[in-house]
């Protein structure tokens, strides 16, 4: 547990819950006045404002001078006027996911929630819909957990310019950008440390999300070790003591927060080998280097999306994704069909994936996963450079393969469909931790599948036609 001076984290620790363990897969969406312009990425609100960067450039050309129209003059045009918590609820459970949430508060100061502690937020501006308020009874109606996501540290010093009539220097401007900062504050390390004022209210923020909506998981974008541990404690006690809410999840990044407090999260991420705590990695459905919608989108396809799932599951992780709608509230058809080959995937297969834990080889095979993360050097580049940087996924073979277990089964995950129809799992030979397979059941059509157990290995010999896409689950009984 890290050292964080005198306040007594240990009385906030808390073992990771059940549920969050056992879900496996998250949905999360980016979904705010940026959604409107939709050019290159989320972070426009921030690059607008930064002189030469293509997104200044594509705004002075297509809105006007700065002065003239800054980012607060997009909140008229987010409408939301096709935003159905119905249809997204319907979304997560097709998709499979056992918990989902809208970005509660990016990086720009409008709260997607009905706030009294912040003025500019969905009820007021744009929408005038309690966006957070309505997924959260849509989606708990459908039994999804639900998520509150918070990326409101970065305000500090988020709107900056080295254009002196930029909107955002206009004092009068403040209550929609915050005060106006140094350029350098900008930047995760080194900064200039954020005042009590803003401590408060980012406090504040997350407590009233608590309060009106008791959300299930919160999860805290990187950079929230700038806001005073004071506040960070508070705010954790508030959730785990005050609420009672005993079942709920904190996620973080970096060394935001103490280990134990919650769940380790690594944004676009991976391990080679499973860890023995559980973890999480959110990434997204975009395929641009976006998080949200943006023109001429591109989106991974349903195969990428479950072998990272199946990948991140035998490695004792969730996976968190992302997936941007329409300023309307909208999804692109695109995004949807891989959802929908997620979950009629996870339909097939998902005894393998939900509920599971580790097992003593976590993976096999001859393509190589390195541990990756969303590092602060990456951040600095997209804040210097306006570059947003991305980790492939990696593609898998039939000669891949993922394990977990479950209630005394033990599955084993093969990334592909070998064309002789025949499978070796070296893992499960005789000499290996499972020296006496009994039975393998292919999962997705409940078919006993003939075997050879061998010092060699496993030895399967399968259908003539497979029965579903991406990936196969076996389940073998010792």
């Amino acid at each position: 547990m890290s050292k964080l001076s005198s306040y007594y984290w240990d009385d906030l620790k808390k073992e990771v819950p059940e549920w969050f363990r056992d879900a496996k897969f998250g949905l999360f969406f980016h979904w705010g006045p940026y959604s409107v312009p939709a050019f290159e990425n989320e972070w426009y609100s921030r690059n607008m404002y930064a002189k030469g960067l293509s997104q200044n450039l594509h705004h002075v050309e297509t809105y006007g001078p700065l002065n003239e129209f800054g980012y607060k003059d997009f909140y008229p045009m987010f409408k939301g006027e096709k935003f159905d918590p119905e249809e997204w609820s319907d979304l997560v459970v097709r998709s499979g996911a056992k918990y989902a949430g809208p970005v509660t508060e990016h990086a720009d100061n409008f709260s997607m929630w009905n706030s009294k502690v912040n003025p500019i937020n969905c009820m007021n501006y744009g929408p005038k819909r309690d966006i957070a308020g309505e997924c959260a009874k849509a989606f708990r109606k459908k039994g999804i957990k639900v998520l509150a996501t918070f990326h409101h540290q970065w305000l500090w010093g988020w709107f900056m310019s080295t254009d002196n009539e930029a909107d955002v220097y206009v004092p009068e401007n403040e209550v929609y950008y915050g005060k106006a900062l140094p350029l350098e504050t900008n930047r995760y390390a080194p900064y200039r440390l954020p005042n009590d004022d803003f401590n408060i209210v980012w406090r504040n923020k997350v407590i009233e999300v608590i309060e009106k909506y008791n959300p299930d998981a919160l999860y805290f974008d990187s950079r929230t070790n700038i806001i005073d541990e004071r506040y960070r404690y508070e705010m954790v006690d508030y959730y785990y003591n005050i609420s009672k809410h005993t079942e709920g999840v904190i996620t973080y990044k970096q060394e935001d927060f103490p280990a134990d407090i919650g769940v380790y999260d690594i944004e676009c991420g991976r391990f080679s080998e499973a860890k023995p705590f559980a973890w999480q990695t959110d990434d997204r459905l975009e395929d641009n280097i976006t998080w949200c919608m943006v023109q001429n989108p591109k989106y991974k396809s349903g195969l990428k999306i479950i072998h990272q799932l199946c990948d991140v599951v035998a490695k004792n992780g969730n996976l968190l994704l992302n997936v941007g709608p329409y300023a309307d509230g909208s999804f692109h058809e695109d995004a949807k069909k891989s959802l929908y080959e997620v979950g009629d995937w996870l339909k097939l297969n998902g005894e393998a994936i939900y509920g599971t834990r580790p097992f003593s080889v976590a993976s096999e095979g001859p393509t190589s996963v390195q541990d990756a993360n969303y590092d602060v050097n990456r951040i600095n580049d997209q804040l210097d450079n306006g570059l947003a940087s991305d980790i492939r996924l990696t593609t898998f073979s039939s000669q891949d393969f993922r394990f977990t277990r479950k209630d005394g089964y033990t599955y084993a995950i093969a990334l592909g469909w070998p064309e002789d129809n025949k499978l070796k799992i070296r893992t499960l030979s005789r000499s290996g931790p499972l020296p006496d397979i009994k039975k393998v059941t292919l999962l997705a059509n409940d078919t006993l599948i003939p075997f050879i157990q061998t010092e060699d290995g496993l030895e399967l010999t399968l259908p003539e036609q497979k029965p579903c896409e991406a990936a196969f689950a076996f389940r073998i009984e010792a």
